[in-house]
């Protein structure tokens, strides 16, 4: 169910305090610089849940948000912000870069870092916020390419933006099965523009890590798959695969563990209550022991499997605002 916050009804000398509190309940808490001479400001959100995805439509009066490294301490959940410029103009300074979009740009940011997000006219846009754990993305890749300017115009930018826009506008009447597939599809899609944007040129040695990305892939379910016998299916010795990927951030052996998760992580959340039990989850995806799958998964996704699947429970039901992601 959607959620629509606004300041119409609300007196003007309380707006700016109203505004503040919406922007903290639908996005996270940032610091609003009204641009109005009168310091006044009036906008509108309407945010939804679509898997572990939240996203956010914005219509506002001119301002500049400013998440400081205060703000992140009161929430520090990190996400992966991709933001679709509808109208007027936003610009975004981030570690050290600024960017700037009109109407039809795509910024990316980083919640677990300060920024700031000026807009200097009444603007619209529509706000996505990736969950960083649900990436499975090299750390120094996001850092890469968060506080920059996505084009739009061809590669992958081309299809992202209008996809996370129709994603935004769709959410509220998706069922939850079908939510968690198009969250799916959204993960995917950001981390195909992630690898196009850090590995430009990729050339012989980035088609090999390619292809054995898609082998581990399509073999994730196979218990005996490891470093040795995805070596072995490449005809390459086992220290060469190690060598490709110490320029990926991640271990084979680790990249390996995670992909399995995140597959049962995604299973749990479709599945619901009247799911597969997490034991059988965990085999179906390759895990021989299940308290060896149960410690692994709470280490990455902070909670227990079970308490993975009652997330999502509570988040259909909406008992539990955190859960859908429109609290704190």
């Amino acid at each position: 169910m959607s959620l629509f916050l606004t300041t119409d009804a609300t007196p003007a000398e309380e707006r700016l305090a109203h505004w503040h509190d919406i922007i903290g309940r639908a996005l996270m808490p940032m610091r609003v610089t009204p641009y109005a001479p009168d310091g006044a400001v009036s906008g509108r959100i309407v945010a939804d849940r679509l898997g572990p995805l939240r996203l956010s439509t914005i219509e506002a009066d001119a301002q500049r948000l400013t998440r400081t490294r205060a703000d992140i301490a009161r929430s520090p959940r990190p996400f992966v912000a991709a933001h679709v410029q509808i109208s007027g103009r936003a610009e975004l300074r981030q570690d050290g870069r600024t960017a700037t979009v009109a109407p039809g740009g795509l910024l990316l940011h980083d919640t677990a870092r300060p920024y700031t997000l000026d807009f200097p006219e009444p603007f619209a846009c529509r706000i996505v916020l990736l969950p960083r754990h649900a990436l499975d993305l090299p750390d120094d890749d996001l850092r890469r390419i968060t506080g920059t300017a996505v084009g739009t115009d061809t590669g992958v930018g081309a299809i992202l933006m209008p996809f996370l826009a129709t994603l935004v506008a769709s959410a509220p009447s998706c069922p939850p099965a079908i939510a968690d597939r198009l969250a799916a599809g959204a993960l995917d899609l950001f981390g195909t523009l992630v690898a196009e944007r850090t590995r430009p040129g990729d050339g012989a040695r980035d088609d090999l890590v390619r292809r054995i990305r898609d082998h581990i892939d399509r073999h994730l379910a196979d218990p005996g798959l490891s470093p040795e016998t995805v070596a072995a299916a490449h005809h390459i010795s086992v220290r060469y695969l190690h060598r490709l990927f110490e320029k990926e951030g991640i271990t084979v052996g680790r990249l390996i563990q995670r992909r399995r998760l995140a597959r049962c992580a995604r299973e749990l959340l479709r599945g619901g209550a009247a799911g597969p039990g997490v034991a059988a989850v965990a085999h179906r995806w390759g895990f021989v022991s299940s308290a060896h799958f149960s410690r692994s998964f709470r280490g990455v996704y902070g909670h227990s499997p079970r308490e993975w699947r009652a997330l999502r429970t509570a988040a259909v039901s909406g008992a539990v605002d955190e859960a859908v992601g429109l609290g704190h």
